[in-house]
C-alpha cells in the first residue's frame, strides 16, 4: 500500500510539474515577445533620440547667429535713423524691415528650440523607460529558464528536489538579492560618476560651439583643454567600473597576480600597509573560482577598511592538492565574535562572505578580540588534482 502511495504521489508531481513546464514555456516565449517589442521601441526611441539631439545643436546654432545678425541690425537701423543726410526714408524702411524679420524669424527659431528640449527630454524619459523594462524583461526570463531547466530534470530527482525545495528557494533568494544589490551599485556608480560627467561634456561642448561662433578663440583653447582633462577622468572612472564588475587579468594572467595589483591598489587608496603572500605550489582555478576567491578577499579588505580602522593587513593565501586556504589578518580595533555572534548583529560583509563560502561548500572561522585585531581564515575545496596541473 505504501509503495502505491509512493508511485501515485510520484505520478501526481510528474503531472504538475509537467503541466507547469508548459505554462511556462508558454509564458517565456511571451516575455521574449514582449521583450522583443520593447528593443525595437527602444531602438526607434534612439533615432529619434539622435535626430532631435542633432536638430537641437543645429538650431542653437541658429539662435547664436540668428541673435548676432538681429544686434547688427538693430545697429544698422540706429545708424540710419539717425542720419537723415546720408540715408534716404526707403533706407530706414529697408533697414526697419530687415530688423523686423530677424527679430520674428529669431523669435520662431528660439521657440523650435525650446520645444526640442522638450522633445529631447521627453525622449530621454521615455528611452529609460523602456531600458528599465528590457532589464526586468531580461531578468524574468533568465529566472524562468533556470526553473525550467531545474523542472525538466528526470523525475527520479523529483523527491530529492522536493525535500531540499526550501534550502534551494532560500538560496535562490540570496543570488537573486545579491545579484540586485550589484546592479544597483553598477547603476549608482555608473549614474553619480561617468554618467554625470558626460552631462557635463554634453553642456561643455555646446557652451564650445557658442564660443565658436562668436569667435572667442582664447576661451575656445582652454576649455577644450578643460574638455579634455574631463574625458580623461571619465575614462578612467568607466574603467573603474568595468574592472569590478569583472577584472579581466583573472582571465589573461590568472588570479595571483590579478590579486598583487589589486592590494597594490587598496595600498594606494587606504594608505593602509599591505602584504600579500603565498605559499605551495600555484594552479589554474577554474574560472568561476577565481572569481569566487578574489570576491572573498575583496570583500574582506573592504570590510577590514571600513570597520577595523587598522595600520596593517596580511593577505595569505596556501595552495594545498585539493584545498585552498585564505587568511586576511589586520591588527585593527577587532571584535569579540562570541558577542556579536549571540546578538546577531553581524555586519552585511561578514553575513556576505559567509554565504559566498557556503555556496562553494568551504567554510570560514573568523578569529578576533577587541583591540587585538582580526583574523579570517577560509577554505576552499578546488576540486582539481594538483598531480595533474
Amino acid at each position: 500500500m505504501g509503495q502505491v502511495s509512493v508511485e501515485f504521489q510520484t505520478d501526481a508531481i510528474d503531472r504538475v510539474i509537467k503541466n507547469t513546464i508548459d505554462v511556462m514555456e508558454s509564458s517565456k516565449y511571451q516575455i521574449y515577445e514582449i521583450l522583443q517589442v520593447a528593443r525595437d521601441e527602444l531602438l526607434a526611441l534612439t533615432k529619434e533620440l539622435q535626430r532631435v539631439m542633432e536638430e537641437t545643436d543645429e538650431t542653437l546654432q541658429k539662435v547664436d547667429k540668428l541673435e548676432l545678425q538681429y544686434q547688427r541690425s538693430r545697429i544698422r537701423l540706429t545708424e540710419v535713423s539717425r542720419d537723415f543726410v546720408r540715408y534716404s526714408e526707403r533706407d530706414i524702411r529697408v533697414a526697419y524691415e530687415k530688423a523686423t524679420e530677424l527679430q520674428l524669424e529669431l523669435m520662431m527659431t528660439r521657440e523650435r528650440e525650446a520645444y526640442l528640449r522638450n522633445r529631447r527630454d521627453e525622449l530621454q524619459l521615455r528611452t529609460r523607460g523602456v531600458e528599465h523594462s528590457i532589464e526586468r524583461a531580461e531578468l524574468i526570463g533568465s529566472q524562468m529558464s533556470v526553473v525550467l531547466d531545474y523542472l525538466s530534470g528526470e523525475l527520479d530527482q523529483v523527491t530529492r528536489i522536493v525535500e531540499s525545495a526550501k534550502n534551494r528557494q532560500m538560496i535562490g533568494l540570496k543570488i537573486i538579492l545579491a545579484q540586485e544589490e550589484e546592479r544597483k551599485r553598477i547603476a549608482r556608480e555608473i549614474h553619480d560618476g561617468p554618467a554625470q560627467m558626460l552631462a557635463n561634456l554634453v553642456l561643455r561642448t555646446e557652451i564650445v560651439e557658442r564660443m565658436l561662433v562668436k569667435q572667442e578663440f582664447g576661451l575656445v583653447q582652454d576649455e577644450i583643454i578643460d574638455l579634455k582633462g574631463q574625458v580623461r577622468y571619465s575614462l578612467e572612472e568607466m574603467r573603474k567600473v568595468i574592472f569590478n564588475l569583472r577584472p579581466m587579468a583573472l582571465d589573461d594572467l590568472g588570479l595571483i597576480p590579478t590579486l598583487r595589483k589589486y592590494v597594490h591598489d587598496f595600498e594606494d587608496k587606504t594608505k593602509i600597509r599591505t602584504s600579500f603572500e603565498t605559499r605551495g605550489k600555484e594552479y589554474r582555478l577554474t574560472s568561476a573560482m577565481e572569481a569566487a576567491v578574489y570576491r572573498l578577499i575583496q570583500e574582506a579588505l573592504s570590510n577590514a577598511a571600513k570597520h577595523a580602522y587598522p595600520s596593517y593587513v596580511l593577505v595569505e593565501i596556501t595552495y594545498q592538492a585539493q584545498m585552498i586556504k585564505i587568511v586576511v589578518k589586520d591588527n585593527g580595533v577587532g571584535f569579540n565574535v562570541k558577542k556579536v555572534s549571540e546578538q546577531s548583529r553581524e555586519s552585511f560583509g561578514l553575513v556576505g562572505m559567509r554565504e559566498r563560502v557556503e555556496l562553494l561548500e568551504g567554510r570560514i572561522e573568523i578569529q578576533s578580540e577587541e583591540n587585538q585585531g582580526t583574523t579570517i581564515i577560509i577554505h576552499i575545496p578546488t576540486n582539481v588534482d594538483k598531480g595533474k596541473e
